[in-house]
């Protein structure tokens, strides 16, 4: 007698295998969700198979409605196993397998990445300096000269001039640069224009008593990558703020003038400029003149502002770069710092 054939599903995708559709995209975010697509596993399904019934002593006769109902399953297994190799999110090329021919395997396909994503490496952590080691890196007086003394105090033009609020009126095409140069009087003032540290840090204080000057040293750790970003604004403020007025809690108004001003070639990085308030203090003319300088050094940097109201010296600023950027990176070296030559 003449069998009816069997119902046979394709073999589908392996069931081990798992790849992303083409387009989902990893985000930047490394602990962003990422989607999975697995395959769905091929198996025969089985059919009837003759054999004699116990009543009839003959071979069973399949019913047509049951070679209908596996014909149905077997198709609605077919399909799901095309959307499943094929489909995801609208991605897929929408064709599917012909009964008659193998499921074909989808290979997987790799992760798109982002720029700056899972691909980059991480950013190394920061040499964070202890307290012994900031406080050994700062200069001293003989690295000055024999004009400069320890510092007995802060000098009164910190609250008279640097206390002060950009007139902001004056800046007619763009309102921003007023909060450019507001944030610069203000990192003078409270003496964190590269932000704030994020290891130890130490700080001194010297007089110029030919000068009536003051200058403030500070070293302390603060990561390249922010310090990076630090020193880049920070060359923009003579740009920015090249000329801006400025008023005082008294009321007495200083224009202010911005100019970058030369280095010495230490360190990885550095960035100086020079900060001009010409006007009038308490109903008398003055002028403060006052020298910033930073120097990066690996995740560290040293910083000052030196002048007074009357005038600077900007050798003792570049005095004041290179000897402590030579302590900074004995001192982050492991190594003593070298004697100071007076």
């Amino acid at each position: 007698m003449h069998h009816l054939p069997l119902w046979q599903i394709p073999a589908g995708a392996d069931p081990g295998t798992r790849h992303l559709p083409g387009d989902i995209r990893r985000r930047t975010h490394p602990d962003g969700p990422v989607r999975w697509w697995g395959t769905v596993a091929g198996g025969g399904v089985e059919g009837h198979s003759p054999s004699s019934g116990p009543s009839s002593g003959g071979p069973r006769m399949i019913r047509p409605s049951c070679l209908l109902a596996s014909a149905l399953t077997a198709g609605m297994l077919l399909s799901t196993a095309a959307c499943s190799n094929g489909g995801g999110d609208g991605g897929g090329s929408g064709r599917t397998d012909s009964p008659a021919s193998p499921a074909s395997t989808v290979p997987a396909s790799p992760v798109a990445e982002e720029p700056g994503a899972a691909s980059a490496s991480p950013s190394p952590s920061v040499r964070a300096l202890t307290k012994a080691e900031a406080r050994a890196a700062l200069i001293t007086n003989s690295d000055l000269g024999s004009q400069w003394d320890e510092s007995k105090g802060v000098a009164a033009w910190r609250d008279a001039l640097l206390k002060s609020k950009v007139d902001a009126s004056a800046f007619v095409t763009d309102k921003g640069d007023a909060e450019e140069c507001q944030k610069l009087l203000d990192g003078l003032y409270t003496e964190d224009l590269l932000g704030k540290p994020q290891g130890a840090g130490a700080v001194t204080g010297f007089d110029d008593s030919d000068n009536d000057a003051q200058m403030r040293y500070e070293v302390a750790s603060y990561g390249k990558s922010a310090l990076d970003t630090r020193l880049k604004w920070l060359e923009t403020l003579p740009d920015i703020c090249d000329q801006f007025t400025a008023v005082n809690g008294e009321g007495d108004r200083q224009t202010v003038q911005v100019v970058s001003t030369g280095l010495p070639d230490v360190g990885d990085a550095r960035q100086g400029f020079r900060v001009t308030m010409s006007g009038e203090l308490e109903g008398d003319p003055e002028t403060l003149t006052l020298d910033f300088a930073a120097v990066r050094v690996g995740d560290s940097a040293l910083s000052l502002t030196n002048g007074g109201l009357s005038g600077t010296e900007h050798q003792s600023t570049e005095q004041a770069v290179e000897a402590g950027t030579n302590r900074l990176k004995d001192v982050l070296a492991g190594k003593s710092p070298a004697p100071t030559q007076g």
